[in-house]
Formats: structure tokens, C-alpha cells, sequence
């Protein structure tokens, strides 16, 4: 698997005993880190053109896998697996392991991204990775990790408990303090969390294909450029 947006695999080593892969290193962490890790006064805030990136970047990096064939599937999308460059550009990582990997025998961690349809972790579609991909839009837009089922780790059912703030028409309450900062990307916001709320479909048929999710992110990432150019006055923020 060769795309900008997969994190290179450089090397591995198979025995019975031990089983290695070497990536390329990714300076700046997983997105899950950046997101939630360091809440102190010293924490950068990630801004809205960022955000848009890396989901536009892990969106082309899945594209590129479901190209691979309809039986081709990541099986393990979490904000974890999402690294990043310098410049914040994301390389999906973890890819492909769900076939060479067992059931586990514990609870995992993906618990809060998993598609309700998926039985066995080792067999997930492409619209089930849709899901997972759903999930990252609506943690990446709210600031909160989903929930580790089984795990007492802090955490939400994100697509519920999304889907019941816009029922109440709080929409703006389902945002990260951060995000609502960006005042002249409110539509655009809206029409991102739309966005995951229909990957977050609870039936399969109904989720957008991946090749389709890259291009609304693509749309709506052109049209808050297009609202920055049009306010002079807007000082935009640098990486």
C-alpha cells in the first residue's frame, strides 16, 4: 500500500514468537493525543482549517484502501491510528491488521467506533469502516472521545449523544469551545456534523461511500476559504 496519506511501512519481522512492523515516525503523535491529551494552559488549540485537513487527509488515505477491492477494509479507524506530520497532514496507520489479528479477549479500545452491525473485528466492511470514520468527524468536531465500552474510561456515545443535542435544535452546544471561536465557518461546521451523522447511520446502506465523504469534506473545505477571502477584515491563524 503506497499513498500520501498511509503511514509508510518500512520493514517487519515474523517468527512464531514476535511479530514487528516498522513505520515511518510521525513527529507529532495521533490526533487522539492532540485532541485530548494536554488540556493545561500550555495546550495549542487546534483551529478549524486543521481539522478539516486531517479529516479530508485520513478520508483519501481510507479512499485509497477501499480502491484496493470491495472485500478491502481498514477494520480499526479510531483517532489513535490517525498520525500526523509536522504540518499536520494525516498518514492513517493500523491499517489491514484486522485480518492477521485474533479475536481479542478483552475489551478493546475501538469499542466506541465500531459499527453496531460488526460481530467480529476481523471481518468489517467498507461501510462499517464509514461508520468508525463518522465517529472521528463527530469526536473530532465535539472535542470528546467516544466511549470505551466495558473500560469505565471517560467517553460518549457520540452519535447518540449528538444526535440528541440537534433533536433539542442546541446544535452550536455540540461544538468544542475551541471551534466556536471561528465564527465565519459556522456553516460549514454544521454541514461537516451533518456529515458525520450520516456515516453514523445505523444501517449500513444508508452511510455515504468513503469516495463520497472525501468530496463533501473537500466542497465544504473550499467553501470557508472562499467566506475568509471574502471578509477582509479576518486575520486567519497560521499552522
Amino acid at each position: 500500500m503506497d499513498h500520501e496519506n498511509l503511514v509508510p511501512l518500512r520493514a517487519y519481522y515474523y517468527s512464531r514468537e514476535e511479530k514487528l512492523l516498522v513505520y515511518d515516525y510521525m513527529p507529532m503523535g495521533s490526533l487522539s493525543a492532540l485532541l485530548h491529551g494536554n488540556k493545561g494552559a500550555g495546550r495549542t488549540p487546534l483551529n478549524w482549517e486543521i481539522r478539516t485537513r486531517i479529516a479530508l487527509g485520513a478520508a483519501r488515505g481510507i479512499e485509497y484502501l477501499h480502491f484496493q477491492g470491495h472485500s478491502v477494509s481498514h477494520g480499526n479507524i479510531k483517532s489513535s491510528n490517525i498520525l500526523l506530520t509536522k504540518s499536520y497532514d494525516a498518514r492513517v496507520s493500523d491499517f489491514g491488521l484486522n485480518h492477521l489479528v485474533g479475536p481479542p479477549s478483552s475489551p478493546t479500545r475501538v469499542a466506541g467506533y465500531r459499527a453496531p452491525e460488526v460481530t467480529d473485528p476481523r471481518k468489517v466492511s467498507q461501510k462499517a469502516d464509514v461508520y468508525s470514520f463518522g465517529v472521528l468527524l463527530l469526536e473530532l468536531l465535539t472535542g470528546k472521545a467516544p466511549t470505551h465500552a466495558l473500560l469505565n474510561e471517560e467517553g460518549v456515545d457520540l452519535p447518540r449523544w449528538v444526535q440528541s443535542v440537534v433533536r433539542e435544535e442546541w446544535t452550536s452546544e455540540v461544538f468544542d469551545l475551541e471551534l466556536l471561536r471561528y465564527q465565519n465557518v459556522e456553516d460549514e461546521m454544521v454541514q461537516l456534523l451533518q456529515l458525520g451523522i450520516d456515516c453514523t447511520a445505523q444501517y449500513p446502506d444508508n452511510r455515504p461511500s468513503i469516495s463520497e465523504v472525501a468530496r463533501r469534506i473537500e466542497e465544504l473545505r473550499r467553501s470557508s476559504l472562499r467566506d475568509n477571502q471574502d471578509q477582509p477584515d479576518h486575520v486567519s491563524e497560521t499552522d
